[in-house]
């Protein structure tokens, strides 16, 4: 399923854990971004079983539920396996879709994704999903010569084959896009802009504090849009409300500044589900800094796992600093948050505190950015009074910071910008005059 298109089915929502309660809070809000009705949540207690996952006496419970209450989906906040798959369908009622987990991000993915690149990414994250579905149906049928696996459908010899042959056409198209997206970040730097990227998990707050940064609505990554592009539209409180990157423009008076607002994390994410929008990501890896957003209303606990989770994530392939910031503050008392604060420390040292929502804190925000980008060069170049130099001059306004334009017998212009936009300057003003009269 793509596009717009959005189911409209009742659903159960299960969970199983080793220990503890279980918390659907997540799941729920899942089902929710896929477009489904959850119409009740069963939980459960205890060690996995091989054949159902849940107990046989909840795969019944389950079965019940969905016929007392009309549901046509099923949805499992757990990884199930084909075998638990094709027992549970023998249990539940006939017509009702049986979704675990990834299979409903997935599914959100396959909603979103609006562009060539969103698409692929989608489609290899399925094809490594499936993909070690048709291994195990293949290797049960070369050892059992067996022509199905357990009732999960015949089993096409080729198809094995056929999805590791896709999966590696699929890896050169978007490394082709990928080394496009490469060029475009630095097209931008030798234009003069410093790259910020919003990272966090879903629903922390990032496409709002992009509002809050942004100065136009000009700038974008022709990637899926965001909802809030229009200035009067509220940011939706959804899960997954883009699949692909939007950039912006932000508000700083000394720099050029992109931020970049990317797909959010979301909780025990396989490496193989991560490793498919690794292109996604190259936003964030490429960044020259990192904004890592997270929800301060949640709890101490959540918070330092989801930090510990995003940290190994970044710096995998991440080179530039990373500056936490607690978003939501206007949702906890200010003792609350000073007790977080120090709680999240060794995760998150000198953190901000903002809320994107109100604005508070926003300004101190951007100083910390403006600290943290790469430190600007200066520079002072001696230009002749000329029309040339004029379109040079101009072209480091638009480029750099400019302090000060001396009009004399000759131009004196002080600045300051990105090495780059230097070292282009420099090459501007000696294509005007003798490289001894440029100092």
């Amino acid at each position: 399923m793509t596009g717009t298109d959005r189911p409209t089915d009742g659903a159960l929502v299960v969970k199983r854990v080793e220990a503890g309660s279980a918390d659907t809070t997540e799941i729920e809000r899942l089902a929710d971004a896929a477009g489904y009705d959850v119409l009740a949540t069963l939980t459960q207690t205890r060690t996995e079983d091989p054949a159902y996952h849940v107990g046989e006496g909840k795969a019944a419970e389950i079965a019940d539920q969905l016929r007392a209450r009309d549901a046509a989906v099923v949805i499992f906040d757990n990884q199930l396996g084909p075998y638990q798959t094709y027992n549970l369908g023998t249990e539940f009622p006939e017509g009702v879709r049986l979704l675990d987990r990834f299979r409903l991000i997935l599914e959100i993915f396959g909603q979103r994704a609006q562009t060539r690149k969103a698409q692929l990414q989608v489609e290899l994250a399925e094809l490594r999903y499936e993909l070690p579905r048709a291994e195990a149906k293949a290797s049960l049928a070369r050892r059992e010569e067996h022509p199905g696996f357990m009732g999960l459908g015949e089993y096409d010899e080729s198809r094995e084959q056929d999805i590791k042959n896709r999966i590696a056409r699929i890896r050169d198209e978007l490394e082709k896009i990928e080394r496009t997206d490469e060029h475009r970040r630095e097209q931008r730097r030798e234009s003069g802009f410093d790259l910020v990227a919003l990272a966090g998990y879903t629903n922390a707050g990032k496409s709002t504090l992009l509002r809050r940064l942004a100065e136009d609505l000009d700038v974008d990554e022709n990637e899926d849009i965001h909802p809030d592009l229009d200035e009067t539209a509220a940011s939706e409180d959804r899960l997954f409300t883009t699949l692909g990157t939007t950039t912006r423009r932000a508000d700083f008076d000394r720099r050029d500044v992109l931020v970049t607002d990317t797909v959010g994390f979301i909780s025990d994410l396989p490496h193989w589900l991560v490793e498919s929008f690794k292109s996604t990501l190259g936003s964030v890896y490429q960044a020259d800094l990192v904004l890592l957003v997270v929800d301060v209303g949640e709890s101490v606990e959540s918070i330092r796992e989801k930090l510990v989770t995003a940290h190994d994530t970044l710096y995998e392939r991440n080179e530039a600093p990373i500056l936490t910031v607690l978003n939501k503050i206007d949702t906890v008392e200010a003792a609350e948050l000073d007790r977080k604060r120090e709680a999240l420390s060794a995760l998150a040292p000198n953190p901000v505190a903002v809320s994107a929502k109100t604005g508070e804190n926003v300004d101190a925000l951007r100083e910390r950015i403006d600290e943290s980008l790469p430190e600007l060069e200066r520079e002072r170049l001696v230009l002749p009074m000329t029309d040339d130099a004029m379109s040079v001059v101009s072209w480091i306004h638009d480029h750099a910071n400019v302090e000060t334009v001396d009009y004399g017998e000759q131009v004196v212009v002080e600045f300051e910008g990105r090495p780059a936009v230097i070292e282009q300057s420099r090459a501007k003003a000696s294509d005007l005059v003798p490289a001894e009269s440029a100092s």
